[in-house]
């Protein structure tokens, strides 16, 4: 996954290219979530991801909007026909890709409230859901992510732990602000 560690979110603006994603996005995540999905995480989400851009590539082969990597691709692609062409380079895929495992995440996780339940499955999007089951049970507050659990590291690399701890505070509190237009946020 892409890991930018960003300019204050008073500094930043929604990317033009952000615009013409909005309504897809809405439509797939209420499809997925319901009508109060949290439309505003998951915009903060792909801005964190790939900045809007729809060709974003990592150096590690994280492709498109929401940075799947191929396994990742092939593996959401059989939980919904919707997904089956596995196109992480297609807007409308990555998009409904992004919402459907972010769900499936959410719903593996457990946490003191819905906020903290939405960091946990951010980091398992970037950092895979094992390591977040290892931090929750080398815990005092298994259901606290932020400031908490989610700074444990539970034996990966620093730089990865570095990445994986940050990844939900830029979303929850840096970017999900700039899209409170669009919906809901997760985190008050």
């Amino acid at each position: 996954m892409l890991a930018c560690c960003g300019a204050p979110a008073h500094a930043q603006a929604i990317p033009r290219e952000a615009l013409q994603h909005r309504a897809t996005l809405k439509r797939e995540a209420q499809r997925i979530w319901g009508l109060d999905a949290p439309v505003a995480t998951f915009a903060a989400q792909v801005h964190q991801e790939s900045r809007w851009r729809v060709d974003a590539r990592s150096p590690v082969g994280a492709l498109g909007l929401a940075q799947f990597m191929p396994a990742t691709a092939s593996w959401i692609g059989g939980m919904d026909a919707g997904l089956a062409t596995r196109a992480p380079l297609n807007p409308t895929w990555a998009l409904r890709g992004l919402v459907t495992y972010d769900k499936w995440l959410f719903d593996r996780v457990k946490a003191d409230n819905d906020c903290e339940r939405m960091a946990f499955a951010l980091a398992a999007y970037n950092g895979g859901l094992g390591w977040v089951y290892k931090r929750q049970r080398a815990s005092v507050e298994p259901g606290v992510c932020l400031g908490v659990t989610c700074a444990i590291n539970p034996g990966i690399t620093p730089a990865n732990q570095r990445e994986n701890e940050r990844y939900p505070v830029l979303i929850l509190q840096q970017h999900e602000q700039l899209y409170t237009s669009w919906g809901r946020r997760s985190c008050p």
